[in-house]
């Protein structure tokens, strides 16, 4: 039998920038099958950049990311929920539909598929409501039942559990923790430490666009490598500024670099 996997993803010194700034610098890193990662860091670190720079929506000014094979293609193998998903202005069980209908999914097929993803995402009694008319919680619900309607090899997840209220969180989370049991490889930016420690495998610490850590979670938590690091997991703020007398020993000097 064929190995069909896409993974690994390979990153080889990917940079990114706009009008001549690099806002995603040098990063290279590489994401095996059979693990959830976790991507953190300050507002301002370049995680959505990053997530959508692997999921193809962005092309590096420079360095190589590829996938397995030569060709690097990777057809419908892999998707990508963003914090505000788009609603399409149809029904639940339509959303899911369409996305079915575009991977080419015969009429008579999707039905069981649908039925599935509306229950194992706790949507089904909304099947016949417009989405646009569900609550935040409930449309990234939706989202994550579209995309594990296609058994995506790989999820891309941008926050997605952003502003949601703790319920709506651990519903989000239980939905993602069932996709990766089914064998969709993880790959979610995230703000909240405490998510980070309930679901990530391993961690990567972003920080001005460059990667400074990538390491499993319990070693993370336990013992990160770089100040700006420690800084972060203790709840510190961390900005950058070259004047500011307020940096703590220490963290500005690796701030400035």
């Amino acid at each position: 039998m064929v190995d069909s996997s896409i993974l690994p993803l390979e990153l080889d010194n990917v940079s990114y920038e706009i009008d001549g700034k690099r806002l995603v610098k040098n990063v290279s890193c590489c994401f095996e099958a059979g693990r959830s990662t976790l991507v953190i860091g300050p507002n301002g670190a370049g995680k959505s950049l990053f997530l959508r720079l692997c999921h193809g929506l962005l092309q590096p000014s420079s360095g190589l990311l590829r996938w397995r094979g030569s060709d690097g293609q990777t057809g419908q193998r892999q998707a990508m929920v963003f914090q505000r998903p788009v609603m399409l202005r149809r029904s639940v069980w339509a959303n899911v539909g369409y996305a079915l209908s575009v991977k080419g999914v015969s009429r008579a097929e999707r039905e069981p598929i649908i039925n599935r993803v509306l229950q194992c995402t706790g949507l089904s009694r909304f099947e016949d409501i417009p989405a646009t008319r569900l609550s935040f919680g409930e449309q990234q619900r939706l989202a994550l039942a579209r995309v594990w309607a296609l058994s995506p090899q790989v999820l891309f997840l941008d926050e997605p559990t952003a502003s949601l209220d703790p319920p709506a969180t651990h519903q989000v989370e239980q939905i993602i923790t069932a996709i990766q049991s089914a064998g969709t490889r993880i790959i979610m930016t995230s703000h909240d430490l405490g998510q980070v420690q309930r679901l990530a495998d391993e961690v990567m610490f972003l920080h001005r666009g460059r990667l400074l850590e990538q390491t499993a979670a319990e070693q993370f938590f336990d013992c990160p490598q770089s100040d700006l690091a420690r800084a972060f997991t203790r709840g510190e703020l961390l900005w950058w500024h070259r004047k500011n007398p307020l940096h703590p020993p220490g963290i500005s000097k690796e701030i400035s670099r």
